[in-house]
C-alpha cells in the first residue's frame, strides 16, 4: 500500500531579475546578491540558455554546470564563459550523455571534477566516470575513473557525489526494465557505487572487493547526507513510484520485483513512494542561514514542475511548495555563499522551452 503525502503550497509569486554575464579568464569569488525589496528579489537568473543540463556543481568561486550533450560550462562573478571547459562525445539519447559532475573535496589544490557520462562503443551504449583536471577554465588531462557501466537509451541513473566520509558514490541506471542485472552483485547496473577519489575500491564496502554499496535500484537521479550522515537518494519509478529511499550498506531496495512497498523482508522499502510521480531530481539538506527552512531536505522535480521542502518527521513525508513557475527542474544544489542554486531542464523534450530556457538561478529569500 502506498503512503499519503501532503503537497502545502506557500502563497507568493516570485519575480525574476536578470544578471548580465561577461566572462573573465582569472575567477573572482561570486559576488554577494544585493538584496532589495521582498517582493521584487527573491530569485536571481545567473545565466540562460544551456541545452538539456542536468548537474550542478562549485569549486574556487566559480559555478560548473554539465549539459547532456556532453559539455560542462564555467560560470564565473561576472557571467558564463563563452568556451566550455571540455565537451565529451555523448550520443543523443533522451535518458543519457553527460550527466552528474562533482568536484573533489581539495579542489583547491587538485583541481579534480569528476563527470559520468554516456558514450557508445561498436554499437553499445556504455557508462564511465572520469576525473578531469583543470587549469584555467580548462580541461589539461582527463583519467578514467570507472568505466563499462552498462548504459540505455533511458535508465542511465548518473548522480555522482562525494559523501561526508570522503567517498565517490555513483548511482547507476537498471538499463531495462525487463532486466534482473540490479539484482546480480557482479553487475554495475542499477546500483549505488562507492570509489575512493582515484577509482579504486574502499576496503570497507559491504561486499569484498566490490564497488557495489547498494543495489536493486532503478534508476537514481539525486544523493545527499543530512547532518546526522544519513544518505538518501531519490529515483526515478518507471512511470510512476518514484521513491525516495536511505540508503544503507549492503541493502537490496528490490528493483526489478519491487516497486514501491513490499511484504518481503529482503528488500528495503523507501522512505516515501509517489504516485502520481514527481520525476524526482537532485536533492540538498541545507545547511545555511539565508533562507528559511531549516536543516530540511529539498527536491527538485520535473514532472511535478515545483522545488520542495521535504519535512521527514518518523518517516513521514510532507511536501511543502518552495517554488513553482519556472517548468521542470532538474538540480538543486546549495552554493558556498548559503543560497540555493536551481538548474532547469526544458529543453529536455518534455516540455515547452521559453526562449532563453534553461536557467540556472538563485534563490534568495
Amino acid at each position: 500500500m502506498l503512503k499519503k503525502f501532503q503537497i502545502v503550497g506557500i502563497a507568493g509569486a516570485l519575480i525574476f531579475s536578470a544578471i548580465i554575464l561577461t566572462s573573465p579568464s582569472n575567477p573572482p569569488p561570486l559576488p554577494e546578491p544585493k538584496l532589495g525589496d521582498e517582493s521584487t528579489n527573491s530569485v536571481e537568473i545567473i545565466a540562460t540558455n544551456f541545452e538539456k543540463p542536468w548537474s550542478i556543481a562549485f569549486a574556487d568561486g566559480r559555478i560548473f554546470v554539465s549539459e547532456k550533450t556532453g559539455k560542462i560550462h564555467v560560470i564565473t562573478e561576472t557571467g558564463l564563459l563563452d568556451s566550455p571547459l571540455i565537451i565529451l562525445d555523448t550520443p543523443e539519447i533522451f535518458g543519457g550523455g553527460l550527466l552528474g559532475i562533482t568536484t573533489h573535496p581539495d579542489f583547491d589544490s587538485n583541481h579534480f571534477l569528476y563527470a559520468y557520462y554516456t558514450y557508445e562503443e561498436n554499437e553499445k551504449l556504455w557508462n564511465k566516470v572520469i576525473r578531469i583536471t583543470e587549469d584555467n577554465n580548462k580541461s589539461i588531462e582527463v583519467k578514467t575513473i570507472i568505466d563499462k557501466i552498462p548504459g540505455s537509451p533511458f535508465s542511465n541513473g548518473g548522480v555522482i557525489k562525494f559523501g561526508p566520509d570522503g567517498r565517490l558514490y555513483v548511482g547507476t541506471g537498471s538499463v531495462s526494465d525487463s532486466s534482473n542485472e540490479p539484482q546480480n552483485l557482479n553487475s554495475l547496473t542499477g546500483k549505488i557505487l562507492r570509489l575512493n577519489h582515484d577509482g579504486t575500491i574502499p576496503s570497507d564496502n559491504p561486499f569484498s572487493e566490490s564497488y557495489v554499496f547498494s543495489y536493486g535500484h532503478r534508476n537514481p537521479t539525486g544523493l545527499a547526507w543530512d547532518s546526522n550522515g544519513i544518505m538518501f537518494a531519490t529515483e526515478f519509478g518507471p512511470t510512476k513510484n518514484d521513491e525516495i529511499n536511505i540508503i544503507t550498506p549492503g541493502s537490496n531496495y528490490g528493483w526489478p520485483h519491487v516497486q514501491c512497498f513490499s511484504d518481503n523482508s529482503d528488500f528495503v522499502d523507501p522512505l516515501e513512494c509517489f504516485d502520481p510521480g514527481l520525476e524526482p531530481g537532485g536533492i540538498i539538506f541545507y545547511s545555511g542561514d539565508k533562507l528559511k527552512v531549516g536543516n530540511k531536505m529539498i527536491l527538485a522535480t520535473q514532472k511535478a514542475t515545483n522545488l520542495f521542502i521535504v519535512e521527514i518527521n518518523d518517516n513521514n513525508v510532507n511536501l511543502e511548495r518552495m517554488l513553482s513557475g519556472l517548468g521542470r527542474i532538474r538540480d538543486v544544489a546549495q552554493g558556498p555563499d548559503g543560497y540555493v542554486y536551481i538548474l532547469t531542464t526544458n529543453t529536455d523534450g518534455k516540455a515547452f522551452p521559453a526562449d532563453d530556457d534553461d536557467k540556472l538561478l538563485r534563490i534568495l529569500r
